[in-house]
């Protein structure tokens, strides 16, 4: 029986008295959600309140589209010049690197930087997902350190960050960077068939990866998955924001809602990465916008309540001190996934970007000596 049917069924059988207190509700229900939207829409910029009436609606001005689509397309340019533009170097000669343009899931341009060791066997292939609102750009130390062990990298930009299409700061759908993030990894198979592949996803990126290996076709690509500061146990910054963030998602998308930012929050106990960061012109630092919230809260939450299902080999890094994600919920996820090969590493007094810590040398160490430990014992495997 259904569970309308089954609610209603004691209103049927001479339960009558019970009738108005729930119909009281339910109008009080009504009276607070009325009120409640019409302050919402009070509390908008005045270009989206007014409500088109049935009879008079009309679509949008095709000048004003159009306007918007090219300043969008004249944003990505310049972005995307800038990203180009960026020393990719960084010190380190033994690496051959490039950078490229890649059709995504929805044939969108997406920017994509490459470090290769020039010397010696490729161990493997890691593939960087930047976190919310920075780039692939930031990495190149990192990939120096990689290139070094002889373990190559290729690094993503998702849809409106860096140099990729889109609006800055805005991302529609992270099922979409889902997407895009397989099918760079299915790409990168074809051109080195035999190497083994690694997913590294930052912040929302380490949800992006989780998700991403959550689909048998591309954790059969994968030798494993590194996390660092998941998001994994996000929350509004006000209950009535979660609330309403899906109905405001669908209705003013790219509207930008100053009251989720959390503003004053260190990322790294580095004073110089903090200044490069925030001085960053690819480094996304408005307001967030309400769909890009949204679809965070979406993820999250998704995560969350499939811990048990998760199979893919794994190594999570979280700092303890850090206070834009949880680092409980990584050490959740540690304890509840299904993985048979799992990590997790917890760094005292850490920050959120932790390889941007003072201590960056030694977690990106951890990170190789993990995925050499993980492909000793897929080795192991296959020999035994």
């Amino acid at each position: 029986m259904s569970s309308t049917a089954a609610d209603m069924e004691p209103l049927t059988s001479g339960a009558s008295n019970r009738i108005i207190p729930i119909l009281k509700t339910v109008k009080t229900s009504l009276l607070f959600i009325h009120s409640l939207f019409f302050s919402l829409l009070l509390l908008l910029p005045r270009r989206y309140r007014r409500l088109p009436m049935a009879d008079s609606a009309s679509p949008p001005s095709p000048s004003k589209s159009g306007k918007r689509r090219r300043l969008e397309e004249e944003d990505t340019l310049r972005r995307r010049a800038l990203a180009e533009g960026i020393d990719m170097t960084t010190g380190n000669e033994d690496c051959r690197w490039n950078t490229f343009l890649f059709f995504g899931a929805r044939r969108n341009a997406l920017f994509v930087r490459s470090w290769l060791p020039i010397t010696g066997q490729m161990k493997g292939i890691l593939i960087i997902i930047h976190g919310l609102n920075e780039h692939s750009g930031r990495y190149g130390q990192f990939a120096k350190q990689l290139t070094s062990c002889n373990f190559g990298v290729y690094a993503m930009d998702w849809t409106g960050h860096g140099g990729s299409d889109g609006l800055h700061g805005y991302v529609p759908s992270l099922d979409h960077v889902v997407a895009d993030t397989g099918a760079l990894l299915e790409k990168i198979k074809s051109e080195y068939p035999g190497v083994p592949c690694f997913l590294f996803g930052h912040s929302t990126g380490g949800a992006v990866v989780l998700k991403a290996a959550s689909y048998p076709y591309i954790k059969e690509m994968l030798e494993g998955i590194i996390l660092t500061s998941p998001a994994l146990r996000v929350k509004p910054a006000h209950p009535i924001v979660g609330a309403v963030a899906p109905i405001f998602s669908l209705v003013v998308p790219k509207l930008q809602f100053k009251g989720a930012n959390k503003r004053g929050i260190p990322v790294s106990r580095d004073p110089a990465a903090l200044l490069a960061k925030y001085s960053d012109p690819l480094v996304y630092t408005g307001p967030i916008r309400v769909r890009t919230g949204h679809e965070i809260l979406r993820i999250s939450s998704y995560l969350m309540r499939n811990f048990k299902s998760v199979i893919v080999p794994f190594f999570v890094l979280h700092g303890t001190a850090d206070k834009v994600t949880d680092p409980l919920a990584s050490q959740d996820l540690y304890n509840e996934a299904a993985s048979k090969f799992k990590d997790i590493k917890l760094y005292d007094g850490f920050l959120h970007d932790l390889l941007f810590e003072p201590e960056r040398e030694e977690v990106g160490q951890d990170i190789i000596s993990w995925m050499e430990k993980r492909l000793d014992a897929e080795s192991e495997q296959i020999y035994s």
